[in-house]
C-alpha cells in the first residue's frame, strides 16, 4: 500500500500508443533509463505517461481563468499513478527555432552579459546610461534601424530576377516568381494592367521593366481569365506583387525551407552597411566591457568569453554580474557545449545541442525534489563529452532530484542505478515493461533486445574494406569555424565523417558538399556557368561523377495528422486507385480522389476527414471524442460501402506495414513500398499512422525507404546526419544493412556520425577537430577505421579503436 512517503513512482494500467496495461515501479532520487527498440512504447511510458499526467496534475493547480490562456493536453490512458513529484520536460524539439533565436536567448545568458553594459559598462563622455533592452537587437530600443537587428542587408537585381531576357513574360521570364496558379495569376494581374506578357523581356520598356521588378505598388485589378475546354472562369479581382516584394517576403515570412531556399536564390546577401553586422544601434556599440562591444563579446566562443570576464575586474557591480555569468557559461561548457557563441543562431543547432542548452539552464534554476525527464541528452554527442554528461545528470540527481532519461546510448545505460526496458520489439508486438531493476538484472532477461548489446563483448565481424572508384574533392573550404581546408570524399563507398561536436562536420558534409552538388545540378548546362566555384569553397573536382544528390534527416515528414506514412511513400496513391478500379466503384462512379480524407466528396464531413471531433471543456483541456457519425473511419458510409478483398478504405488504412504487406502481395505497385518500409524496420506502424505520432528516427526510416523504392538513375550519393540519433543498437543494425546495401549497389554514402560501432564499419574515416569552435575545423585523420584508430592528436581515435573488431 503506497504511503505519503512512498519513494517510488508506481504506474499501473499504462495504456498510451501501444503500452499494453503496463504496472511498474521506479524508485525516486535515482537515474533511471527507459530502454527499448524504436517504437517498443519507451517514450510512451516517459513523456506520454508519467510527464503527461504530472503536467495534467500542474495544471490543475492553476486559477481556471489561467488554464484557458494554456495549451493543455488531455489526461493520458492511465488507471493510477502514485508518488509522482512535479515533473520538467526537455525533449529533443524538432520545430525550427526562430531566426532571431539564439544560444544566449536560450540559455538566457544575453540577459546578464546586457545587464552587465547597461550597469558595469564604459560609456562615452556625456554619453546617458542605457537600459539593458538597449543592447538587444530583438528590441525597437536595440535594433539597427537598417537591417532592423539582423545584422545583414538582402537585395536582388534584375539580372538574378530575370535569368533569360530572351524570354516572355508568359514564358517565364520572371524565373523568381512562383510556379502553378499563384504565378499564372500574377502574369494575368500585369496582361489586365495592360503589360504585353508575349513580348521578349528584353524588348520592353527600361521603366516597364523597372515598375514590373521593383514597384511597392499592389494595384487590384479585375482579370477576365482565358476560358478553359473542360471548365468555365469567373472574373475575380486580382493583386499585384512585385517580382521583388514577392521574393522578399517569401525570404522573410515563408516557414517552409524549400520556398525559402529558392527565394534565397534570388538574393544578394552582406554585413548592414550601417552596424556592419553587429545588429545594433550605434549608442549600444559606443558602450564597452574589458575593451569590447557586446557585439565583439558575444561573438566569442563560450570558453574565451570566459576568460575575458574572468580577467576584466572592476567595481563591486561589474564583479557580481561578471561572476553570475561565469557560473552561468561554466554549466554550459561542462556539457561540452564551450565552442558555442551567444550569437550563434538557435536554427544552426542541433536538437541535442539545443536540449543540452536547455539542460545547462535547468542546474541553475535550484529545483529540488523534482522529476527530470530528458530525451536522449547524448543526442548529438561525441563519446568524448558523454562522461561529462553523466556527471551533469548527477549533480542534478545529488540536488534531491530524480533524473528518468530515454536513451539509446549503452555507456548513459551502464550508469543508470535503475534500468526499465520495454519490448520486447516495436508497435503492437511492444508494450511491456520485460525488466524494472538494477541494469546488472537485464543480463537474465532472454526477451531483451537491449540486453546483446549491455552485456555481449564478442567480436564484431570483419568487413573488407571497399575500394573508391573515384573522389569528389573540395579546395580551400571557408564556412563557419572550417578554414582553408582540402576534403576528398571517396566514391562508391561508406564514408563517415567524425569529430566532437561543434568540430565543423555538418558544416562540411551538410552545407559545403551538400550546396556544391546541389548547386552544380541546379545550373545550366553553359561552360560559363560551370566554372562557378562551389559555395563555401574556392574550388571542387569530381561534382560530375555524382548524377543525384539525396539527403535524408529527422525532420518530421507532416506537420498535421492528415500528412501519414501511406501518403508520403505514395502508398496510398496505389490503394485509392485499386479500390477506385473495384466493381462497385465503377458502378457508382467514384475516381481515386473519392477514397482521400482531405477532401470533400468521400471524407466524413463531420468531422471533416479527421476521425475525431474536439470537445471544449471551458476551463478543463478540450478533449478529444470518435466523431459520432463515422467513429473515427474518416470517410462518410457510402465510401465505407466499397471493399477491397472484404475490407473497406478504414481498415487497410488500419493494417500495419507487415500485415498489409501480405494483403498486398500480388500488387507490385504496393508492394515495393511495403518492402522497403519492412526492410527498414518499420513493419509495426499502421499505414495511416499521422505523421505527427512518429518519432525523429522514424521519420528519417521513412524517408529512406521512400527513397529506396525509387528505381535507380546512375551514381546517387546519399548524405544523412547521424541518422543513427533516436535509434536503438539493434535498429542500428537493420538501418546500416540498408545503408550499406546502398553502396553495394553502387551508390556512395556519407554520413556524420557519432556511434563509433558504425564508424568502424565504414570504408573510409574524414576526422575533424582537435576540439569544437575554433579549437576544430581541421581534418585531423582521414583514411580506413584501422587508420584512423591509430592517429594521433584525434578525440575519435581511442573509442573507434575500442569499437574495431579483435582479431
Amino acid at each position: 500500500m503506497p504511503t505519503p512517503h512512498d519513494p517510488y513512482v508506481r504506474v499501473r494500467g499504462a495504456r498510451e500508443h501501444n503500452l499494453q496495461d503496463v504496472r511498474v515501479d521506479i524508485p525516486r532520487d535515482t537515474l533511471t533509463v527507459f530502454t527499448g527498440v524504436s517504437g517498443s512504447g519507451k517514450s510512451s511510458l516517459a513523456f506520454g505517461t508519467i510527464y503527461a499526467e504530472a503536467q495534467r496534475r500542474y495544471f490543475e493547480s492553476v486559477a481556471p481563468y489561467a488554464r484557458r490562456l494554456i495549451h493543455q493536453v488531455g489526461a493520458p490512458k492511465v488507471g493510477e499513478i502514485t508518488g509522482l513529484p512535479p515533473a520538467v520536460s526537455l525533449e529533443q524539439r524538432r520545430s525550427a527555432p526562430g531566426a532571431r533565436s539564439s544560444v544566449g536567448t536560450v540559455t538566457t545568458l544575453s540577459n546578464s552579459l546586457r545587464m552587465l553594459f547597461s550597469r558595469a559598462g564604459e560609456y562615452p563622455p556625456g554619453a546617458e546610461r542605457l537600459d539593458s533592452d538597449a543592447f538587444s537587437p530583438n528590441t525597437a530600443a536595440g535594433a539597427c534601424p537598417e537591417c532592423h537587428g539582423l545584422g545583414r542587408i538582402h537585395r536582388t537585381t534584375e539580372e538574378l530576377l530575370v535569368p533569360d531576357p530572351g524570354l516572355s513574360i508568359r514564358a517565364g521570364a520572371i524565373a523568381a516568381w512562383p510556379g502553378a496558379w499563384q504565378g499564372k495569376n500574377l502574369r494575368d494581374v500585369l496582361d489586365a494592367l495592360g503589360y504585353d506578357i508575349d513580348r521578349p523581356w528584353r524588348e520592353l520598356e527600361p521603366a516597364d521593366r523597372e515598375w514590373i521588378l521593383f514597384t511597392d505598388e499592389q494595384p487590384v485589378v479585375t482579370v477576365h481569365p482565358v476560358r478553359d475546354a473542360d471548365r468555365i472562369q469567373r472574373p475575380y479581382q486580382g493583386t499585384y506583387m512585385s517580382a521583388r516584394r514577392y521574393v522578399m517576403h517569401t525570404f522573410a515570412d515563408s516557414r517552409s525551407r524549400t520556398l525559402r531556399a529558392k527565394a534565397e536564390r534570388f538574393l544578394t546577401s552582406a554585413p548592414c552597411p550601417v552596424c556592419g553586422g553587429s545588429r545594433l544601434r550605434p549608442e549600444a556599440l559606443a558602450v564597452t566591457f574589458a575593451g569590447r562591444t557586446i557585439a565583439e563579446l558575444a561573438g566569442l566562443a563560450l570558453t574565451e568569453l570566459a576568460e575575458v570576464l574572468s580577467a576584466a575586474g572592476g567595481d563591486d557591480t561589474a564583479r557580481v554580474l561578471t561572476g553570475d555569468l561565469l557560473a552561468r557559461i561554466g554549466t554550459v561548457t561542462e556539457l561540452g557545449l564551450g565552442y558555442l557563441s551567444l550569437d550563434r543562431t538557435a536554427p544552426t543547432l542541433s536538437s541535442g545541442e539545443l536540449q543540452r542548452l536547455r539542460l545547462a539552464t535547468q542546474l541553475r534554476s535550484g529545483l529540488f525534489g523534482v522529476v527530470y525527464v530528458l530525451d536522449e541528452p547524448s543526442a548529438g554527442l561525441h563519446p568524448a563529452d558523454t562522461k561529462s554528461l553523466l556527471a551533469v545528470l548527477g549533480r542534478l540527481k545529488e540536488a534531491g532530484n530524480t533524473v528518468f532519461v530515454v536513451e539509446h546510448q549503452m555507456d548513459v545505460v551502464r550508469q543508470a542505478d535503475w534500468l526499465v526496458d520495454v519490448g520486447p520489439l516495436a508497435g503492437e508486438h511492444g508494450g511491456r515493461v520485460l525488466h524494472s531493476g538494477p541494469p546488472a538484472a537485464l543480463a537474465d532477461v532472454a526477451e531483451s533486445a537491449t540486453r546483446r548489446f549491455l552485456f555481449d563483448d564478442a567480436p564484431t565481424s570483419v568487413r573488407e574494406v571497399r575500394t573508391p572508384s573515384g573522389w569528389l574533392r573540395l579546395h580551400g573550404v571557408n564556412r563557419h569555424n572550417v578554414r582553408d581546408v582540402d576534403a576528398a570524399f571517396p566514391l562508391g563507398v561508406f564514408t563517415s565523417v567524425t569529430g566532437v561536436s561543434g568540430s565543423g562536420k555538418s558544416t562540411l558534409v551538410g552545407q559545403v558538399l551538400a550546396g556544391a552538388l546541389a548547386d552544380r545540378q541546379a545550373l545550366d548546362a553553359s561552360e560559363e556557368r560551370k566554372e562557378r566555384p562551389a559555395p563555401g569553397c574556392a574550388s571542387a573536382e569530381g561534382l560530375a561523377a555524382v548524377d543525384r544528390l539525396v539527403q535524408v534527416d529527422q525532420r518530421p515528414i507532416g506537420r498535421t495528422p492528415r500528412s501519414n506514412l501511406a501518403t508520403y511513400t505514395g502508398l496510398f496513391d496505389v490503394v485509392r486507385k485499386l479500390f477506385a478500379a473495384t466493381d462497385v466503384a465503377r458502378e457508382r462512379g467514384y475516381r481515386a480522389g473519392r477514397f482521400s480524407f482531405n477532401v470533400a466528396g468521400g471524407r466524413c464531413e463531420t468531422c471533416q476527414g479527421e476521425g475525431f471531433v474536439s470537445v471544449e471543456l471551458l476551463f478543463l483541456p478540450s478533449t478529444y471524442a470518435p466523431c459520432p457519425d463515422c467513429h473515427g473511419a474518416r470517410y462518410n458510409p457510402e465510401t465505407l460501402d466499397v471493399t477491397l478483398r472484404g475490407l473497406n478504405i478504414a481498415q487497410v488504412l488500419d493494417l500495419t506495414v507487415e500485415s498489409a504487406a501480405d494483403f498486398f502481395a500480388d500488387t507490385p505497385a504496393a508492394g515495393r513500398s511495403l518492402r522497403t518500409l519492412l526492410d527498414v524496420g518499420l513493419g509495426y506502424l499502421r499505414l495511416g499512422q499521422p505523421a505527427t505520432e512518429l518519432s525523429g528516427g522514424e521519420a528519417q526510416r521513412i524517408k529512406l525507404a521512400a527513397e529506396l523504392q525509387r528505381a535507380r538513375r546512375g551514381h546517387t550519393l546519399y548524405l544523412l546526419d547521424e541518422p543513427t540519433t533516436g535509434l536503438h543498437p539493434a535498429d542500428v543494425e537493420v538501418l546500416m544493412r540498408q545503408l550499406h546495401g546502398l553502396v553495394d549497389a553502387g551508390s556512395t554514402v556519407v554520413v556524420v556520425e557519432h556511434d563509433m560501432a558504425v564508424v568502424a564499419g565504414s570504408d573510409w574515416v574524414i576526422d575533424l577537430g582537435p576540439g569544437g569552435g575554433d579549437r576544430g575545423g581541421r581534418i585531423v585523420a582521414t583514411g580506413p577505421p584501422a587508420e584512423v584508430a591509430r592517429a594521433e592528436g584525434s578525440r575519435t581515435a581511442a573509442y573507434l579503436r575500442a569499437a574495431l573488431p579483435r582479431d
